[in-house]
């Protein structure tokens, strides 16, 4: 008798689990049903209020910018750095990424309304011609450039390898305008500039948006090894006003002054968007000193780099707060409908710090010497940085604050981060520094989840 009440007992029990399961399972159902329902009730509403808009509005509207614009609302309604991106704009930016293009070979900006050269760059169609630092192109193919914006005059300027473009330039001192005829060709962004400052090699990224940043940063030191000899004393990275670009540069970057250790972890919403990235073997600056300079300007894989090597003590850092963007684009193609840029995960350095609208403290705070008109207009403005931004995701239990000046002079003797960062390296006390305590210190637990 007792054997029959345990086993109905148990039976009893295995029907209420199955039954608990079914209900939970049918919960949840509802719930999604549910959450579907609702979903298709809000596309019913935007429906009715795009053909209210299509219909009523006092000007006939474009049906496409309105899907455009519709699509940008809701993604820049999540973060300020998710976007969508028409086939025009996804296609430049690949093109960016690749940092080569058909084109003239010239840096140029926007001035009374026709187009300023800065500089030619070395070895390019422009600087072969002959266009000049100064000049001012005023029409393109015999076209004024007046009322074009300045994008739309670049795109003018590029074009397919081997097609020719004339060149109308107003130079100072000629007593007429110029005409230059300039074949197109391929044109190479270089990201990285670098000199030899005595015993010092200065390396300045100016961005990671090119997929080249890393070859083109290690054929500098090379260069430098060369240029300086055996009295190299060590390196100044320059990170300062680098806006960011692709993670895995940010990564090769910091793995070519590390030997080992993690470089950054992400954490996603999902597991398949969490990962470790770890240093591999081998350093190319062979463990010479390394001071990384940031500023507010330094932000997404410029800040990467500063705080793998600091968290690892690889490299001191001198400058000021970090921009504070601790998150991860990812480009999701939508064929030619364009693509989205869509924020998909978090980053951590190394000792676990997210350093989302908190950026990269340095562990030697230098300010820019600022001119006396800057001073001026300083005065009254407060540097911003991802902190600042409407919508921008939350550090949670850390204390929001990101961002400084981004000020940084064209003369190198009147440089004082730069001079700073040499004097460092040479063993010299900082005399303008102040020594930021807990500089690296860990801010945040969640990246301990990451596996590794």
């Amino acid at each position: 008798m007792r054997k029959s009440e345990l086993a109905l007992g148990a039976l009893l029990i295995a029907l209420v689990c199955t039954a608990s399961f079914f209900i939970l399972q049918s919960t949840r159902r509802d719930q999604a049903i549910a959450a579907n329902a609702e979903i298709y009730r809000q596309l019913d509403l935007f429906g009715e209020v795009l053909e209210r808009v299509r219909a009523e509005y006092v000007e006939k509207p474009d049906d496409t910018k309105l899907i455009e614009n519709a699509i940008n609302g809701m993604l820049q309604g999540l973060d300020p750095h998710s976007s969508y991106l028409t086939a025009k704009e996804f296609q430049d930016m690949q093109v960016q990424t690749r940092g080569e293009f058909g084109g003239l070979g010239i840096e140029v900006t926007m001035e009374d309304g026709v187009v300023k050269v800065i500089s030619p760059i070395d070895n390019t169609p422009a600087d072969r011609a002959g266009v000049m630092s100064g000049d001012y192109i005023t029409h393109l193919d015999g076209e004024s450039i007046q009322g074009l914006s300045l994008n739309e005059a670049v795109e003018k300027m590029r074009g397919p390898v081997d097609s020719p473009i004339m060149l109308t330039i107003m130079r100072k001192g000629a007593n007429a305008p110029i005409q230059t005829r300039v074949v197109r060709d391929i044109v190479r962004i270089n990201p990285v500039k670098y000199s030899a400052e005595d015993d010092i090699g200065w390396i300045k990224v100016k961005t990671f948006q090119s997929e080249h940043t890393y070859e083109y940063m290690k054929q500098g030191i090379e260069d430098l090894k060369k240029t300086i000899g055996p009295k190299l004393k060590g390196y100044v990275l320059d990170l300062r006003n680098n806006p960011g670009g692709l993670l895995d540069q940010a990564i090769a970057v910091s793995d070519a002054f590390l030997d080992k250790g993690a470089i950054v972890l992400t954490k996603g919403r999902n597991a398949s968007e969490s990962s470790r990235a770890s240093a591999k073997s081998g350093d190319v600056t062979e463990g010479k000193p390394v001071v990384v300079l940031i500023n507010g300007g330094s932000a997404s894989a410029s800040e990467i780099v500063a705080g793998a090597l600091q968290d690892h003590k690889r490299a001191e850092v001198i400058g000021t707060r970090s921009f504070g963007k601790g998150s991860v684009q990812t480009m999701i193609p939508l064929g030619a409908n364009g693509g989205l840029r869509l924020t998909t995960a978090r980053y951590y350095t190394p000792s676990g710090r997210s350093i989302q609208a908190t950026g990269i403290s340095p562990n030697y705070q230098v300010e820019p010497e600022l001119p006396d008109d800057l001073k001026q207009q300083m005065a009254s403005f407060t540097p911003k940085g991802e902190a600042s931004l409407r919508g921008h995701l939350k550090n949670e239990g850390a204390q929001e604050a990101s961002g400084s000046i981004s000020y940084v002079p064209k003369e190198k003797e009147k440089d004082v981060q730069l001079k700073a960062a040499i004097d460092l390296l040479h063993g010299k006390k900082i005399e303008v520094a102040k020594k930021v305590e807990n500089a690296a210190a860990p801010a945040a637990a969640a990246a301990a989840e990451v596996p590794n």
